[in-house]
């Protein structure tokens, strides 16, 4: 299924597997960076969504190696669809959570079980931080 093209204009991209810190254009097409740099217009397709990118950082996800879920056991100090969304929103894509809940997450059974519920908000990794 083909989406919509879409160009984020005078971001700050950093993408450190390419040693990339510069302030530029991104070209996204059916899901995919096509291009990135200084675009010119004839390399934007009609009907591009444009965004202006000004002051915005454009990175891969990034990772929390050491969060704290605390479900199950302490859902009142936070829940994991709280935590999940909270990272989200900063960016983190991969979290690692503490096994400081009760019963403590350390064993495959367990995270097994944890690691198999719906997450359905967000795209957002959860790994075991103990491992």
């Amino acid at each position: 299924m083909e989406t919509e093209s879409l160009v984020i204009r005078q971001a700050r991209i950093i993408d450190p597997s390419r040693d990339l810190d510069q302030v530029g254009d991104i070209l996204i097409g059916n899901g995919e960076i096509l291009a990135t740099g200084s675009l010119g217009s004839d390399s934007i397709p009609d009907g591009t969504r444009v965004i202006d990118g000004t002051g915005l950082v454009v990175a891969p996800g990034f990772i929390d190696l050491h969060c704290h879920l605390r479900e199950p056991g302490f859902e009142y100090k936070e829940t994991i669809a709280a935590g999940s969304r909270a990272g989200a929103k900063g960016g983190f894509t991969t979290l690692c959570a503490m096994p400081n809940t009760d019963p403590p997450i350390d064993n495959a059974a367990l995270w097994s079980s944890y690691n198999r519920r719906p997450v359905r908000f967000l795209r957002c990794e959860s790994y075991r931080s103990d491992v």
